[in-house]
């Protein structure tokens, strides 16, 4: 019989990766502690290393959220263009 594969969330996996990371536990330590493979927990540190550069970067700040006010407003133009069009409509049945 084979087993079902896990899906781990994205903080469970941050939180295996940093404790690999700090070094007070190895990796088969860990492994027996969460129930997850030494490979699959060196993974994650890598990518946890691979990745923290990223945490730092200007995308992740203030402009990130600026873009996103930039992305929303042509959104909400377009829901009141839909919403007229939708009115017209009405109007000419």
């Amino acid at each position: 019989m084979t087993k079902k594969r896990r899906r781990h969330s994205e903080e469970f996996k941050a939180r295996v990766a940093l404790e690999a990371v700090k070094g007070v536990k190895t990796l088969s330590e860990l492994s027996a502690t969460y129930g997850v493979h030494h490979t699959v927990i060196a993974q994650w540190k890598r990518q946890l290393i691979d990745g923290s550069g990223e945490i730092f970067s200007r995308k992740n700040g203030f402009h990130h959220r600026r873009s996103e006010e930039e992305l929303t407003g042509p959104l909400y133009e377009e829901i009141g263009r839909l919403k007229m069009e939708v009115d017209w409509l009405k109007k000419k049945l």
